[in-house]
């Protein structure tokens, strides 16, 4: 990408209290279009706060937010939403009693005028998005409960990113799955990357996922990002090493 090609966001010296906690000290970050940013870091590093301040959820104390060049202040999740900005938790929002298709249309029910529940259309434009997206879900009217954790991690994944998210942000996709639910999201990932119309933001504590998927690694520690690397110019020694240092330095600061 050039060098004086505009971010898709960034974020200059955000910092974050909560009271006598200062969650966030001085944390700089930008996410290039259509790249995906590994974000990792320690348990309460401040990896959630941020991720919440980039989607509108908190308000941060101070620094800045930019996206596509133009700074703006988030007002809230709504909001966030109306520019671009989604974001995917690790509880997902989705109705485990709702099928596929209407998680896929919760709170998006209407299609075309009049505003009326159109379950023809929603099962068909849902059966079209998941095969655009490359995720495999037998049938759109199977009950979400039914299905495995990567495929419900997909189907969040993909009601995002056809609401039109320009920007995702996703807070530990592949937490508690296995090896063969976390290859659907890793699947999903790249083909997100391979098409170039979002540009994503992941946290995650496996350090070879992150690698295997990501083009760059950001490491948050003690509030602040101590580390800014292309994943191919990393390695899960030299993170873990990093982390492993943190550990052993709050062992030995006297309490």
């Amino acid at each position: 990408m050039p060098t004086d090609a505009v971010d898709a966001m960034r974020a200059e010296h955000i910092v974050k209290r909560f009271g006598a906690l200062i969650a966030l000290r001085d944390v700089s970050i930008h996410l290039e279009k259509g790249e995906v940013l590994g974000l990792i870091g320690d348990n309460g590093a401040g990896k959630s706060t941020l991720i919440k301040i980039l989607n509108g959820f908190q308000q941060p104390d101070a620094g800045r937010l930019y996206l596509d060049g133009s700074e703006v202040r988030l007002k809230s999740v709504s909001h966030a939403r109306s520019l671009g900005i989604d974001i995917v938790y690790q509880d997902l929002a989705l109705v485990n009693e709702l099928s596929v298709y209407h998680n896929m249309f919760l709170n998006r029910e209407r299609v075309g005028p009049p505003p009326l529940l159109n379950n023809r259309v929603m099962k068909k434009l849902a059966r079209e998005h998941l095969d655009d997206m490359g995720v495999n879900i037998p049938s759109v009217e199977v009950e979400v409960a039914r299905l495995s954790g990567g495929q419900r991690q997909a189907i969040a994944v993909a009601r995002a990113v056809y609401s039109k998210a320009k920007i995702l942000l996703l807070d530990e996709p592949l937490a508690a799955m296995g090896a063969k639910e976390g290859a659907i999201i890793l699947d999903l990932v790249r083909h997100l990357k391979a098409k170039g119309d979002v540009s994503i933001v992941m946290i995650a504590h496996n350090y070879a996922q992150v690698l295997e998927v990501c083009d760059r690694v950001n490491l948050l520690q003690h509030g602040t990002i101590t580390l800014d690397k292309r994943a191919d110019e990393t390695s899960v020694v030299e993170l873990t090493d990093l982390i492993v240092a943190e550990y052993r330095a709050a062992r030995e600061r006297p309490a």
